[in-house]
């Protein structure tokens, strides 16, 4: 047999060194990566691979009993196991099983509602979404017994370390023991886990079942770039590349069983899974291979389909043969991709198998402390190996039958993080005497490449199904197509059992275009409140009792109550899994995972806003007290140099009569806005979005936000387009959030990205946000975003992306955060703001009574319908004109700075929503308005009478007023560094 790297290594000279087990538990596969190329893939590890249930079990099953032995029994009762999604669920769930006495938590990605947070961190370069902690009991994570960290794969040591070092802060421990399938470690890394426990006073272990290195030549990233971009073209419709020989079967009925699944159980360990649970799973699990197995009919009968006990046949949807239908590409019938029975090690063309001269020894599969002084080592003698790809191990159970090798093929599927409910299921079946494969869908992209040397064979492309938190998107099933299997087994959560899976181009149809028999099992989702809807199937028919799962979720909901908040666990580092694996090399060292960052903030928690409406990457400040007078804040600020962001002004409260006048513009207004925010979205629709992406707005917080969430409004309303937003921070000196464009990197696409602002001034924030992009990239290494803002109105001609060039009054700039979702202006400050934190910010409930945020967003949305026809005209024109800025409000500026003696670009402020910013915030010297410029200045005229500042009729303005700032005046005027400029 071929090892399934030799592709990849031919072609880009990879070398896997190491356990001569580690080519039988490692393929290789390329993905589109502006970090990585080549990815690990795990033949044990029941993601990407099919294989037999009882070899992935038996890996995590052997991992978990080494580390009772090196524990013993009254260390691993008072233990807890952590298992890292999506990859590593299962293989947690199976060493805590092996292990015995503890219980079990697998971080998430998917929120809960009603269920607090017991922590959460970032998952750098991953193609998801930011982990959490849920568990039902927020106290699991509090206890100072042994914390068994398990994933699939352990490279430079980094994460785990940091992770460690991050929890242990939080709640101390004596004793951690790291999990890993595979110890991918360089030579010069195997040192640090002594020195890392020694230096936070713990014993750290590690445990694994084959350890090496992937040592990787110079240009590998370029060459892995390119190779992929050359594949994925071939396989492009209409490129006229055949992806072989695929027959889509249209018209097939799935089945849907009913398992019966234990009333109460949790379906993995999401919210923790104990040891008595586990033997409620145990006793429960032959009863539901047995219903399966009627399901499967036919199938197993090896005869046509018919109707089944307790199964309720379900017409699917018609594939679309041919790779449309999601087959990239599909290997000759019989294959079996990535089987790797008997494979001999081939770490590159030319390459010797084993360790190479001069590559470092491997360590026997065995602990490997990495204790601090004084700590015994882990035992070796006795340690079994992880079994190999298509071993038979002993059942745990008792003897499993040998599957007769003229039954029929069975693949029994999970989905992304619901991996261990599915390989239960998988194991019951093996031991009831199927020949059964297990494999799970997954949100990783990885190319498909038709060849015996490659480890991805086929893949399936269909959309995500669970209503994902980070929206919609792809998700793959792997060597799954023309894998020759006879009947297939989807295993989801009631949650994920959606129109969306049962849709034309959904799962459900994907898997009946290439394989004779699907059937549907669903686990009841289990959330740990007293309350729950009970699930309905989504295909159930009106009144159907007995053939679904409709009557079972009604149980499967937690004794126990809502959680109370607990503290956040910051600044937590990741491990890498397997699909996106970290390898170090002599020549070239991949990066590790930045610092893991939270969750953004949503409503209503965290403004009044829906919390669809948009992800706040900030730090909630709400407890923090930072406000103060004006003038007090402004003398502080100049005295103590200290930075205008460190600080926030007291929130102006609007009079009766300003209030009115607000309603009053937004009323005349409210379709002018609207006209803008159709034509800006559909600008930057026809400019950004290309096949397979979508354009990610990014708000600038927080005058750009409501502006993003009236493009995403008018995005969905006008094209049905779901698109993310998100509001970040940007600070006048200091630059655009690192961290936030850290979390944006790992979750999207940079090119995908758009920043998106109310207006532009004389464009200083343009050119800050350009500067803040160059400094993060070249700091980096991320490339991709795009500097240009898209803004409702340009006047200041600063940008080539808008609405309008004209400057009118946006509402939205009359008022602070009661029309901003209730959020101040951001706030960075050192002693508040850490180097892995977002920026600050304040959420203001006590204003709810006299927010219009919702009020100001659905006046304007209101009038989408009525403007489309002038959106259409105005795009047209746009996009066939020039639109290259010409900075003449950057002229004008320096032109008034001059002439009234200011001398300094900073203190002149242009354009309506700039003054209006002046005096509501600063302590202005007067405010110059354009003549004729009435109808958009009535709230500056209200607001200067208020504030006695002067207003001075001028000719020839090229904005409709401005507001000066002069240090003669005030004591707080800022420069281009945010910090005061002094009087002269």
């Amino acid at each position: 047999m071929v090892w399934t790297g030799t592709w990849v290594a031919e072609r880009l000279g990879v070398e896997l060194i190491g356990d001569e087990a580690l080519p039988a538990l490692l393929g290789l596969a390329l993905r589109r990566n502006p970090k990585r190329a080549h990815l690990l893939v795990s033949s044990v590890l029941g993601k990407h691979v099919p294989q037999r249930p009882s070899v992935v079990y038996g890996s995590g099953l052997d991992l978990g009993r080494r580390v009772r032995a090196l524990l013993g029994d009254e260390e691993a009762a008072r233990a807890v196991v952590l298992g890292y999604a999506e990859t590593a669920t299962a293989l947690g769930h199976a060493v805590a099983d092996g292990l015995g006495l503890a219980p079990y938590l697998h971080s998430t990605r998917r929120p809960v509602a009603g269920v607090a947070r017991a922590g959460g961190f970032e998952e750098s370069h991953s193609h998801a979404t930011s982990h959490l902690l849920l568990p039902e009991d927020p106290k699991l994570l509090a206890g100072d017994g042994p914390l068994v960290l398990v994933d699939d794969e352990f490279s430079t040591g980094n994460t785990v370390l940091n992770t460690v070092r991050a929890l242990h802060e939080r709640y101390p421990r004596d004793r951690y023991v790291v999990v890993a399938l595979v110890d991918m470690r360089s030579a010069a890394d195997l040192g640090r886990l002594d020195a890392f426990a020694a230096e936070i006073g713990a014993r750290v272990d590690l445990i694994s079942g084959a350890a090496g290195t992937v040592r990787l030549p110079e240009g590998v990233l370029e060459k892995g770039q390119a190779l992929v971009a050359e594949h994925e073209r071939a396989y492009e419709p209409g490129a006229g590349s055949a992806p072989g020989p695929t027959t889509a079967r249209g018209g097939h009925e799935h089945v849907r069983v009913a398992l019966d699944w234990p009333e109460g159980l949790p379906d993995g360990g999401r919210h923790g899974f104990t040891p008595d649970q586990r033997g409620r799973l145990e006793t429960a699990l032959p009863a539901m291979a047995v219903r399966i197995t009627e399901a499967l009919g036919g199938a197993a009968a090896g005869t046509e389909r018919g109707s089944t006990t307790g199964a309720q046949r379900v017409p699917a949807v018609e594939a679309q043969p041919g790779p449309s239908a999601g087959a990239q590409p599909v290997p000759a019938a019989g294959a079996q991709p990535g089987s790797t029975a008997g494979a001999q090690p081939v770490p590159s063309a030319g390459a010797e198998p084993g360790p190479s001269a001069g590559a470092r020894p491997v360590p026997a599969v065995e602990a490997q402390p990495g204790s601090t002084a004084g700590a015994e080592p882990g035992p070796s003698a006795g340690a079994q190996p992880v079994p190999a790809v298509e071993a038979q191990p002993g059942s745990t159970a008792g003897a499993r039958p040998v599957p007769s090798a003229a039954g029929p093929r069975v693949l029994v599927l999970g989905f992304e993080e619901l991996m261990y409910a599915p390989l239960r299921l998988g194991t019951a079946l093996e031991e009831a005497g199927h020949d059964v494969r297990y494999s799970t869908t997954t949100r990783s992209p990885v190319l498909a490449v038709d060849d015996p040397g490659y480890a991805i064979r086929t893949r399936l492309v269909f959309p995500a199904h669970d209503d994902p938190a980070d929206g919609p998107g792809e998700r793959y099933a792997y060597n799954v197509a023309g894998a020759g299997f006879d009947a297939v087994v989807l295993v989801v959560d009631s949650t994920a059992d959606t129109p969306a899976l049962h849709a034309p181009d959904g799962l459900l149809a994907q898997l009946a275009a290439h394989i004779p028999r699907v059937v549907l099992a669903v686990v009841p989702s289990y959330t740990p409140t007293t309350t729950a809807s009970p699930y309905v199937p989504y295909d159930a028919a009106p009144g159907a009792t007995g053939v679904t799962e409709a009557t079972e979720a009604a149980g499967a909901t937690g004794a126990s109550g809502a959680t109370e908040a607990t503290e956040a666990i910051e600044a937590i580092e990741a491990t890498e899994a397997t699909e996106a694996t970290e390898a170090t090399t002599e020549a070239v060292e991949a990066p590790e995972r930045s610092s893991m960052l939270p969750e953004p903030l949503r409503g209503p928690a965290f403004s009044s806003y829906a919390p669809e409406e948009v992800g706040w990457l900030l730090q909630d400040l709400s407890d923090v007290e930072l406000e103060a007078p004006t003038e007090e804040r402004e003398e502080a600020i100049q005295s103590g140099g200290a930075h205008y962001a460190e600080s926030l002004p007291v929130e102006y409260q609007p009079s009766d009569r300003y209030q009115e006048l607000f309603h009053a513009a937004l009323e005349t207004s409210a379709a002018r806005i609207a006209r803008a925010v159709g034509t800006v979205t559909e600008t930057v629709l026809a400019e950004r979005e290309r096949p397979g992406h979508r354009p990610v707005l990014v708000s600038l917080a927080r005058a750009g936000t409501p502006v993003g969430v009236l493009m995403r409004r008018w995005a969905q309303a006008r094209h049905g387009l779901d698109l993310p937003h998100y509001a970040v921070s940007i600070v006048r000196g200091r630059g655009i959030d690192a961290n936030a464009l850290r979390w944006l990197a790992a979750h999207h696409d940079p090119a995908d990205v758009v920043f998106v602002d109310g207006w532009t001034g004389k464009g200083a924030i343009t050119r800050e946000l350009a500067d803040a992009i160059k400094e993060f990239e070249a700091a980096e290494g991320v490339t991709g975003f795009d500097p240009e803002i898209a803004v409702l109105a340009d006047p200041g001609s600063c940008v080539r992306t808008y609405g309008t060039r004209e400057d009118f009054l946006i509402p939205s700039a009359c008022l602070n955060s009661t029309v901003s979702g209730l959020i101040s202006r951001t706030v960075l400050r050192a002693d508040l703001v850490g180097p892995n934190d977002f920026h600050g910010g304040k959420f203001y409930r006590e204003l709810a009574g006299v927010d219009v945020s919702g009020a100001f967003l659905d006046a304007v949305a209101a009038r989408f319908d009525e403007v489309g026809a002038a959106v259409d005209a105005d795009v047209k024109e746009l996009l066939a004109a020039d639109r290259t800025p010409t900075w003449e409000g950057w002229a004008a500026v320096e032109r008034i700075s001059e002439e009234y003696g200011i001398h300094d670009v900073n203190l002149v402020k242009p354009g309506v929503g700039e003054t209006t910013r002046v005096l509501l915030r600063r302590v202005p010297w007067k405010i110059l308005a354009k003549r004729g410029a009435d109808a958009d200045l009535a709230h500056v005229r209200l607001l200067a009478e208020q504030r006695g500042v002067p207003v001075e009729e001028v000719d020839e303005l090229p904005y409709s007023c401005v507001g000066l700032i002069h240090p003669q005046y005030t004591r707080g005027a800022t420069g281009a560094d945010g910090k005061a400029v002094v009087s002269q």
